[in-house]
């Protein structure tokens, strides 16, 4: 039997029976980054260089933008390895690490969808009161609870990890370190850490997607209250947003969930692929759900470039 300390490194997995064509893949994959990543930051530029949008929504929409980045950056570095450099092997610490980041950045995502929905009940159920419920303070503070809560509950998973020996093919099923996908190769009893990590799941993710059903229940009971059929309309189209956002971040993790516990026989392409869009398309797709649907968004975006491209020419002609 072997222990933790003398296997230095797992193996990932990138998409089986198609290494051939990872130089390939890599091209659309570091798209998706590039994509990410300049997207959530052009976010956090506007917001922060307009300060007419220095208001709560857009506050909560930087706190997304940070979060996909931060999710985007955990698991890139391995991606790229693997379909650039045909490089699978991970350092147990690397990998630990890894983990810890993904988990903590995936459960503050949940977070923050949760408190925009908090943010769209508000502004559709007291519009008079919403600078003075959502103030800057309150706003700092849920950020801040955000992140101790993310960042407290996954302390434990590498530290618990650390410790199991493990005996058996070190081959992790995805290519990024999970803490189901690196607990199930320890060779030792792990009751204990899978009983925490469902806590965590269930305490987070379970918990959050419960809140923003309720919270459109009675985004829904408020809006119908509405005489008027056009600023009910009005009223729903401010959700339409946070409703692609949230599909985009819980359905892939509904159907993975369903697949572990219900399809025993699916083929590993389907965990691969909706883990894929677990963890990728998010960071992806919402900067650009944002920018089409939120006209100031687009409106701002498009003026700051439009001024850039004036100040380098003025800087040109002189």
């Amino acid at each position: 039997m072997s222990d933790s300390k003398n296997n230095t490194f797992f193996y990932l997995t990138g998409l089986p029976g198609l290494e051939t064509v990872y130089t390939w893949l890599c091209f659309p994959l570091c798209a998706m980054y590039m994509v990410s990543l300049t997207g959530n930051s052009l976010i956090l530029w506007v917001v922060k260089s307009e300060p007419s949008l220095h208001q709560p929504m857009y506050y909560f929409l930087s706190m997304l933008a940070v979060t996909d980045l931060g999710l985007s950056a955990s698991t890139m570095p391995t991606m790229l390895a693997i379909y650039m450099l045909s490089l699978k092997e991970v350092a147990v610490d690397v990998c630990l690490t890894q983990l810890f980041f993904i988990h903590t950045f995936s459960i503050m995502e949940s977070s923050v969808l949760l408190t925009m929905a908090f943010d769209r009940f508000v502004a559709i159920s007291n519009p008079l009161r919403y600078g003075t419920i959502l103030t800057n303070t309150r706003i700092a503070s849920l950020g801040l609870a955000i992140v101790v809560r993310s960042i407290g509950l996954h302390i434990p998973a590498p530290i618990m990890l650390k410790k199991l020996p493990y005996c058996r093919n070190l081959l992790l099923s995805h290519s990024y370190c999970l803490h189901p996908d690196v607990m199930k190769l320890a060779c030792v009893d792990t009751r204990i850490n899978s009983v925490y990590g469902l806590f965590v799941v269930l305490s987070t993710l379970g918990v959050d997607s419960m809140l923003i059903v309720l919270s459109y229940v009675l985004i829904l009971q408020t809006v119908l209250t509405i005489a008027s059929k056009a600023e009910r309309l009005k009223a729903l189209n401010t959700c339409v947003s946070h409703i692609c956002a949230v599909l985009l971040f819980y359905t892939p993790m509904i159907g993975l969930s369903m697949i572990h516990r219900f399809g025993k026989q699916a083929s590993p392409y389907s965990h691969m692929l909706l883990s894929y869009l677990h963890f990728l398309i998010p960071p992806v797709l919402n900067p650009v759900v944002y920018t089409i649907k939120m006209k100031q968004i687009r409106q701002r975006m498009l003026r700051l470039l439009r001024v850039g491209g004036g100040g380098i020419r003025d800087t040109q002609s002189h």
